[in-house]
């Protein structure tokens, strides 16, 4: 009997889960170019560089809707399905709604392995139960490189969209999860990361924010103020997004930033992502360091983050009780910075 060679997802494509996205710095000359939207009950368009958008429905309720799809990051397809449905549902949670539908997106080889595209639909479809969120259709094409995720759509208040123009000065930011999905799976596409730090980055990339936007949701429109997700244009330019829409400038405490056990190593190993040099040439700009920080802690700030954590920008007096909060409920948050007067550089790490 010839021997089945197991297939590595991850040697199917050039670049794995949010690493694949286009850089920053294309995204950012297009589309100030284009129309703005005259519909008065577009609330949340893509003018600020939100996580989704948001169409007012009533005085109650709005459609809050995203989209996102990647490559593989990781070689097992059900898991691979499962970090795919946690990235696209957590763009509905950091805009502060609650996902109800969604359409599948598949690009997957016309000769490529059946069972692998079922076991990932399979195990998107454990994600979107989890989360309470129901698929209902999708679309596929053929791929030589497969690609997999959802359009996917919420519920929100209109009086409740925790947008990226909300920050205020004095606030505190708090993050939930810790860094270094990329830098650690593009050690594993090369064969070269250890097991442990691929089950944290998998562990990482396979929990729902679902748990954190419910804690948080009785503080949004009151006391917390802007909220993202930190994915694939890493944490620095996802903070810059929330710092040029709200008008105001930021401080991140680099010895407060968690990071995955293995992220480090990583990158002085050279495991660095284009996702994170593209991050990097494009946001480093309006970035000011105060102190030693390493080239190493430097680098992960830009790392292209998949199914990342929560930036909370949370008013001063409520920072400790919702991080508690956050905590009770399983979630490892911890205040990472404070919100600054508008000014340069537009963020400080210290």
């Amino acid at each position: 009997m010839p021997e089945t060679k197991t297939v590595r997802l991850t040697e199917t494509v050039k670049a794995g889960g949010c690493a694949s996205k286009l850089s920053p710095a294309i995204l950012d000359k297009i589309l100030p170019k284009l129309p703005r939207q005259t519909d008065p009950n577009v609330l949340v368009g893509f003018d600020h560089a939100d996580d989704a958008g948001v169409y007012k429905l009533s005085e109650e309720l709005a459609l809050v809707q995203t989209v996102d799809f990647f490559t593989p990051m990781v070689d097992d397809p059900f898991t691979f399905g499962q970090i795919a449905a946690t990235n696209a549902l957590s763009d509905i949670y950091a805009m502060g709604g609650r996902p109800i539908t969604a359409l599948a997106h598949v690009c997957f080889p016309g000769t490529g392995d059946t069972d692998i595209l079922e076991q990932i639909l399979q195990g998107g479809l454990s994600k979107m139960i989890e989360a309470g969120c129901s698929v209902v259709g999708g679309h596929s094409v053929r791929d030589e490189e497969m690609k997999f995720g959802y359009s996917v759509t919420g519920l929100i208040n209109p009086h409740k969209v925790l947008a990226n123009d909300g920050a205020k000065i004095g606030d505190r930011l708090l993050f939930t999860k810790a860094l270094g999905t990329g830098v650690i799976t593009t050690a594993l596409k090369k064969g070269e990361a250890k097991q442990s730090w691929v089950d944290g980055a998998i562990k990482s990339m396979t929990t729902l924010n679902k748990k954190a936007a419910e804690v948080i949701a009785p503080y949004a429109g009151t006391t917390v103020h802007s909220m993202t997700d930190i994915t694939g244009f890493g944490l620095v330019a996802h903070a810059r997004e929330i710092a040029l829409a709200s008008k105001i400038s930021m401080r991140l405490f680099v010895n407060k930033i968690p990071v995955l056990d293995g992220a480090l190593e990583c990158i002085r190993a050279g495991h660095v992502p284009a996702g994170l040099k593209a991050n990097r040439e494009f946001a480093e700009c309006v970035v000011g360091y105060e102190g030693d920080i390493s080239e190493e802690m430097q680098a992960i700030l830009f790392d292209p983050q998949t199914a990342g954590g929560l930036l909370i920008s949370v008013d001063e007096k409520s920072a400790s009780p919702l991080a508690q909060a956050l905590n009770d409920a399983g979630i490892a948050a911890v205040e990472i910075g404070e919100v600054l007067p508008y000014g340069k550089p537009l963020i400080t790490v210290s």
